[in-house]
């Protein structure tokens, strides 16, 4: 029934928006996963998806093992990766989702992907779905690109996605 959206230019003048959208009706928190996903989809059943999630979704590993990431401030992952395994999606206190995130013994799926590591080195690294950034399969699969989708439902997130798309100079719109 609403939207607003905000599109900031990020390195090399690429573009990147910030979508805020107001369903007419909500979705059930116990109706998340139907909407959004933070997991590798079967390879075998869903061949297109596996391949963007794989390619575009994963949040690339960092911690101990490559210190010098980008997302690393004061030692610590400032996306909070990894998450941790949940067997199933629950709502936490301050109103964002905690998603499904299987393990490998649950369940859960894995790949290897070959990264450089700081010194030019290759190696190969297990991905698992802690380093999943959530995304909805239906626009993943449309669009073939990164695509974060985050389900808010309590008035403390919503006021935060608010603030998010309508930051900076006159950039936003709504409708």
């Amino acid at each position: 029934v609403a939207f607003a959206y905000a599109i900031e230019y990020q390195k090399r003048g690429l573009p990147h928006a910030h979508t805020l959208l107001i369903l007419d009706q909500g979705i059930n928190p116990d109706h998340v996963d139907e909407y959004v996903s933070a997991e590798i989809p079967d390879p075998a059943t869903q061949p297109e998806l596996y391949k963007v999630v794989t390619s575009c979704m994963v949040h690339s590993p960092c911690g101990t093992a490559t210190p010098h990431s980008p997302c690393m401030k004061e030692g610590a992952c400032e996306k909070g990766f990894p998450k941790e395994f949940a067997a199933e999606t629950t709502m936490a206190v301050d109103g964002m989702p905690k998603y499904r995130r299987r393990s490998p013994a649950d369940g859960g799926r894995t790949f290897t992907k070959r990264m450089r590591d700081s010194g030019g080195r290759f190696s190969d690294v297990v991905i698992d779905n802690r380093w999943v950034v959530p995304y909805s399969p239906y626009l993943s699969k449309k669009f073939d690109c990164h695509i974060n989708v985050e389900f808010c439902h309590s008035v403390r997130s919503v006021k935060y996605m608010h603030k998010y798309v309508s930051k900076g100079h006159d950039c936003a719109t709504f409708s």
